[in-house]
């Protein structure tokens, strides 16, 4: 892969990353590599600043400083182009942006000299319409998910898999996860761990009132049709990648299949998956 144009994704108001982002600029500016940067951080940053989309455009790089959430969004800024992402971990966790920050300039020269690995990770196409009309579309790394208001009662979510009943879900809310989303909501719903390279499609119900209702692992070729049945007079939302998403209403349709369009993380090569969650999941503590 050659990297001749790299840009710079912070998360908004993080003036403070300044300094680092200048230093980045200069390490690359003396490699060749031109950055570009969010024309929110003109004024505290070196690089030419540039709206999002035109961020997207040619760049041959895009990374991004901070947290999983951060991550989240530039991917979905990035939208059907297949731009490989960096994630830098400035944040807790990290399951998406796994490169830590004293990682940063190992990283860098690695990447530029041709040492990391695209991985292609699965996203979902996700459209909601209620009486025909079309209520948004959406493109989901981690997850969708239906979820009651705080204050209100279960809700009804009938469940269909390319056309045959699945069950209707008496639940909180249900969530549709992809493998990389696997480690996200739907692990703390009780969903099962799926390895990031796996295409599946993963059906997490939030606390269902039968518990026989459990999580369900589905093909990646399945085409979902969720259906709010009954949201007994609560309010009732679509939430993707716990960022953006619209209110339903009793009758409406959420569509989910896998879309055409992965999102190309950049990860270290021999780098150990079990290893990464043993660490960051605590496994084996007492």
């Amino acid at each position: 892969m050659t990297v001749k144009l790299v840009g710079i994704f912070v998360k908004p108001d993080q003036a403070q990353l300044g300094a680092l982002l200048g230093e980045i600029e200069r390490w690359l500016g003396e490699r060749g590599v031109a950055v570009v940067s969010e024309a929110e951080t003109e004024g505290w940053s070196e690089a030419s600043g540039s709206a999002s989309g035109g961020l997207t455009a040619k760049m041959d790089l895009a990374m991004v400083l901070g947290g999983d959430g951060t991550l989240l969004a530039v991917a979905r800024a990035l939208g059907k182009r297949s731009v490989p992402l960096l994630g830098v971990n400035l944040g807790t966790l990290g399951f998406l942006a796994d490169t830590a920050s004293e990682e940063l300039y190992v990283a860098l020269e690695q990447v530029l000299a041709g040492g990391f690995v695209v991985e292609s990770r699965m996203r979902l196409e996700v459209d909601v319409a209620s009486d025909g009309r079309d209520l948004g579309s959406y493109l989901a790394l981690n997850d969708a998910v239906i979820v009651r208001n705080a204050v209100s009662r279960l809700i009804d979510l009938e469940t269909f898999a390319d056309g045959v009943v699945v069950t209707t879900y008496h639940a909180d809310g249900l969530i549709v996860a992809t493998p990389t989303g696997s480690t996200a909501y739907s692990l703390s719903a009780g969903g099962p761990l799926l390895v990031p390279e796996l295409e599946a499609i993963l059906l997490t119900p939030i606390s269902p009132h039968t518990l026989t209702q459990r999580p369900l692992v589905l093909p990646e070729t399945c085409e979902l049709e969720i259906r709010v049945q009954d949201t007994r007079g609560g309010e009732v939302r679509l939430t993707v990648d716990g960022q953006v998403g619209c209110a339903l209403e009793q009758g409406d349709r959420v569509h989910v299949r896998r879309s055409l369009h992965p999102v190309r993380m950049l990860v270290p090569p021999g780098r150990n998956r079990f290893e990464g969650m043993r660490t960051k999941l605590r496994w084996g503590e007492r």
